[in-house]
């Protein structure tokens, strides 16, 4: 299969950041709790730690605190991080990519289907980071802050197009992580399904690896096995055979729209990893068949956009939310399909 597998299954979208506990044992000596975390996490700098006390990312006994908080026997603290950085070459290339804000502190970007967005081993150019690498050392000031490379807070699969926010700063980036760890993002997708479908529904079952193929991801919707997972969507528009809905994210795993709409019977149209590439519904008439082939031809994968946006700006605390518009294949492909259902 293509290297898209081993960056997206690499690491899942909420392992971009991790969540400690520590609990202080009954002897513990009263120290701050910098140099506390500091004894415990050794991979991990007191300016880090600073920067994530400092955007409230530390807790003791559920209450935020500073840098200086003493730490005091048997004290539970708590603390939210970016997850370490693979060390990759980053390689910057003048890829066109569509910015739709920046500021000192972050991006965000309308992502093309059929772009990987991160480099893996062996796979170290062509992908969104590499546009961004090239596109932030040419910028005509230096962001203030820079830590050096951009910093990817969620990610969306190679042939899901749309919206993603990518930090410039440490403190960006660490603010950002607890607003997805904590779930106060919003995200919204639209998605074109086999099938018809109630007007709103949830989907919900853990989400692990494939026990029949690594590869993929499977729905495990009995016992501890897997990640909890849940998918809101409502329907938009049906036409026919197919159905476009609209998903709301309660959380963020490995392929999770993708995965749980195969897990209720209707997979994503086009989807060529979990099902969506056969003639699920409809006709059987070679006109017919014609018909979705050519449909088939106007995507390179799943159809999925990741269609709006919002997060709290960290610097300033101001609201932002962001609207996209489909992608030409995918708005074509729309297309087609009213025209179908007109017809019939």
């Amino acid at each position: 299969m293509e290297e898209d597998f081993s960056e997206d299954l690499s690491v899942e979208e909420e392992e971009l950041f991790e969540h400690h506990r520590f609990k202080a044992d009954p002897g513990q000596e009263i120290i701050r709790i910098d140099k506390y975390l500091m004894d415990r996490m050794s991979n991990t700098s007191r300016n880090k730690i600073q920067v994530a006390a400092k955007n409230g990312n530390i807790h003791v006994n559920g209450k935020s605190v500073k840098q200086n908080y003493k730490v005091k026997p048997s004290d539970e603290v708590s603390i939210v991080l970016p997850y370490p950085v693979r060390e990759l070459k980053l390689i910057p290339q003048d890829i066109p990519i569509d910015i739709v804000y920046e500021d000192e502190d972050l991006l965000v970007v309308n992502k093309p289907a059929n772009m990987v967005v991160h480099p893996g081993y062996g796979n170290y150019k062509d992908t969104l980071v590499n546009a961004l690498v090239f596109h932030i050392d040419n910028l005509p000031k230096p962001p203030k802050d820079y830590f050096g490379r951009p910093g990817l807070v969620h990610r969306i699969d190679k042939h899901t197009s749309g919206l993603l926010v990518i930090a410039k700063t440490e403190l960006a980036l660490t603010d950002l992580a607890k607003q997805f760890y904590d779930r106060t993002t919003q995200r919204l997708y639209h998605a074109l399904v086999w099938g018809d479908l109630p007007d709103e529904g949830t989907i919900k079952g853990n989400l692990a690896r494939s026990l029949k193929n690594r590869k993929v991801m499977a729905v495990f919707p009995e016992g501890d096995y897997g990640k909890y997972a849940v998918t809101h969507y409502r329907v938009l528009e049906r036409f026919g055979p197919v159905t476009l809905v609209e998903c709301k994210l309660e959380t963020g795993r490995t392929h999770q729209i993708r995965v749980h709409f195969q897990y209720l019977g209707n997979p994503l149209f086009n989807d060529p990893e979990y099902g969506g590439t056969k003639i699920l519904k409809g006709m059987n008439t070679a006109t017919y068949k014609k018909f979705v082939e050519n449909c088939f031809e106007l995507i390179p994968g799943q159809a999925l956009h990741a269609k709006t946006l919002g997060f709290i700006q960290p610097t300033t605390r101001i609201n932002l939310q962001f609207d996209s518009t489909m992608p030409q294949g995918f708005s074509d492909l729309l297309e087609r399909w009213r025209n179908y259902a007109q017809s019939k």
